[in-house]
């Protein structure tokens, strides 16, 4: 168990959240977060899609890291590749606070966060200079995961089919994927824009100012009406991504939630997710049928979740609940369950057990 983990979480855990979570940046940034040396994950666990290859199948999701500021100490601690965002065209300060609870008691966090970050300017300049010092010329092989960026739009003043083109075309060169974020429950009228003729029109807008980039997902919501599911997907396959994330928070509340701040306004992430995120991907994944990749999220916290999404059709999963909980030291449970559970099913890797429960 490395420092973080075993000294400082216990500590966080007595602070307010959000002042958590920057004490965990701090910590990051100075290493606290463990090594794991390349090229040290178990074939069995890579994972080839969309073009790239993740050593393992286990990400950080959005929202961790809004301003790409800890993307390298993430890698380093063992994730398989990192999401960083979400990021929209201008800084914006979120939502008032507070505005992130814990729910201990149900492993579970609610945050109302508003898209806080630091803007495109100073996400890309971060990014670019990441792109240069990890580039394959500079990194010892096997050194560098796959960096995605999670783009958004901001509160006031946004028009989703000029914004996203044109943060796509500010990261498009140096993420090895982008994701368009249109599930958030934190932005008013976000969700909107998953409507399937409006998703359409925003992707046909990037299509046409951006024929190259790199892959493009799109992140989307739980609480998708299941009836919307087919034409939601279809939209996004239509308008050339190459995959799909499933899923972000809920608004919705589970019976039986314990924590205190179970009532508060928000998405809900974390355990209680899980079965709502499993129906999700279930639906997605039979209207996709293997045209496009998809990444699970959303109560994640066991090496059997990580290969029941994977036989329920997804190529990789994100984490970050369950992070926040436990630390970086989660990492080599997570590997380490997810073997014992490939054998258990009489799987040799996970290539072997996708798709195989649909």
């Amino acid at each position: 168990m490395n420092i973080m983990s075993r000294l400082i979480l216990p500590l966080m855990r007595r602070l307010d959240p959000e002042v958590a979570h920057r004490i965990a940046l701090d910590a990051l940034h100075l290493g606290l977060g463990g090594v794991v040396r390349p090229g040290n994950d178990d074939p069995a666990l890579s994972v080839r899609a969309m073009g790239l290859r993740f050593p393992n199948p286990i990400g950080m999701a959005a929202g961790f890291d809004k301003n790409a500021q800890v993307v390298r100490p993430l890698a380093r601690s063992g994730f398989g590749f990192v999401e960083a965002g979400t990021v929209t065209p201008r800084p914006q300060p979120g939502n008032p606070q507070p505005r992130l609870f814990r729910l201990t008691q149900d492993r579970a966090i609610i945050n109302r966060m508003g898209f806080n970050n630091q803007g495109i300017d100073r996400f890309a300049v971060r990014m670019a200079r990441l792109h240069r010092v990890s580039s394959p010329r500079r990194a010892p092989a096997g050194a560098r995961v796959p960096v995605g960026a999670n783009l958004g739009i901001n509160k006031t003043g946004a028009d989703p089919e000029r914004d996203y083109p044109m943060l796509v075309g500010r990261v498009k060169h140096y993420a090895d994927y982008i994701v368009i974020n249109l599930s958030s429950p934190n932005t008013p009228g976000l969700r909107d824009l998953l409507e399937a003729s409006r998703l359409k029109g925003i992707l046909d807008a990037i299509s046409a100012a951006h024929p190259e980039r790199p892959p493009l997902l799109v992140k989307l919501s739980p609480d998708i009406a299941h009836d919307d599911v087919p034409a939601v997907v279809e939209a996004a396959i239509a308008g050339g991504v190459q995959g799909l994330i499933v899923s972000n928070t809920t608004i919705s509340r589970p019976a039986g939630l314990l924590g205190p701040h179970a009532d508060e306004t928000g998405g809900l992430s974390g355990r209680p997710l899980r079965a709502l995120a499993q129906d999700m991907l279930a639906r997605v994944a039979k209207v996709a049928a293997g045209r496009v990749a998809l990444v699970a999220c959303g109560g994640i916290e066991t090496g059997a979740d990580i290969v029941d999404r994977v036989r329920m059709g997804a190529d990789l999963v994100q984490v970050y609940t369950a992070y926040v909980y436990e630390g970086p030291a989660i990492l080599d449970r997570l590997k380490a369950e997810t073997r014992r559970a490939l054998r258990a099913h009489g799987f040799e890797t996970l290539a072997d057990a996708r798709g195989t429960a649909l």
